[in-house]
């Protein structure tokens, strides 16, 4: 039997009848270490920032996964539990110092039972929070000697997600700027509606 007989035998599709599909992403030219940190910065920047100016094909990419947080955070953002608990909390004097006193020669710090209500996560909130912090990076603000650290996450929970609320996706708006100078790559601002 021929070589023709043996594609039928064996159930392989001729290359002329496959089908050929359409990449799932745009590689970007660069490994894929490097992609996933490339677009976990800029989500990271447009998060924080509410707008970005990067390349057509970045800003693409970049809107796929902003879109899927802000929908995560939209779709858990009243899944929790008000929690009451008592903490210890140093007792502090006027300056803010903590309070010590003498006990068998020691200097101890007083502390005192304060009442807190927290919010608990329930799982799926809490897996929906994980997943978030897998992609954004920490972020700083604040003047060069008092840097604060800002929690990315609870700013797309108590911040954003309550804005698009009653919104069906379509968070992120892709704008046109034009050219850039040195490659005439084409530039577009992407920001949050």
């Amino acid at each position: 039997m021929g070589s023709a007989g043996k594609s039928k035998e064996y159930g392989r599709i001729p290359h002329k009848w496959r089908k050929i599909k359409m990449a799932k992403y745009r590689k970007l030219s660069r490994t894929s270490s490097q992609r996933k940190a490339l677009i976990r910065g800029q989500v990271t920047a447009l998060i924080a920032n509410g707008k970005i100016v990067t390349t057509e094909a970045k800003a693409k990419e970049i809107r796929k996964v902003a879109e899927g947080l802000i929908a995560a955070a939209v779709r858990e953002k009243d899944n929790f539990d008000e929690v009451t608990v008592t903490a210890k909390v140093a007792r502090k004097d006027a300056d803010g110092k903590r309070v010590k006193e003498v006990v068998d020669g020691k200097k101890v710090t007083v502390y005192d039972e304060v009442e807190k209500t927290i919010k608990k996560d329930k799982p799926s909130r809490l897996h929906a929070r994980r997943q978030m912090l897998k992609v954004l990076f920490p972020v700083k603000e604040g003047e060069k000697r008092n840097m604060k650290d800002v929690d990315m996450v609870a700013k797309l929970f108590d911040e954003i997600a309550p804005k698009y609320a009653d919104r069906n996706g379509g968070y992120t708006r892709i704008v046109k700027i034009g050219q850039r100078k040195g490659d005439a790559a084409m530039e577009v601002l992407i920001e949050l509606v």
